[in-house]
């Protein structure tokens, strides 16, 4: 499993989505489920997910998957486009 077939899970299961859930285009707040309190528990997902620590400047800016996707590149998990 590539990393983002991991973030995909990561969000799935954050956000209490189904497993076949398209998350790719998702952004914060587009469904009733990535609320705030959800959104901390996505970055704790990832983190602990990816052994990465996420600062309060990443976690604001972290508004998509794809904005995730690019944050784990910058801590060196994978270099795949989406």
């Amino acid at each position: 499993m590539n990393h983002l077939d991991r973030l995909r899970a990561v969000f799935r299961m954050a956000l209490n989505l189904p497993a076949d859930a398209d998350v790719d285009g998702l952004e914060y707040r587009a469904v009733p489920q990535w609320d705030s309190l959800a959104h901390m528990a996505l970055i704790a997902a990832m983190e602990d997910e990816f052994s990465v620590m996420i600062d309060t400047d990443e976690m604001i800016d972290m508004a998509s998957f794809a904005k995730a996707a690019e944050l784990l590149e910058k801590h060196g998990i994978g270099a795949t486009a989406l």
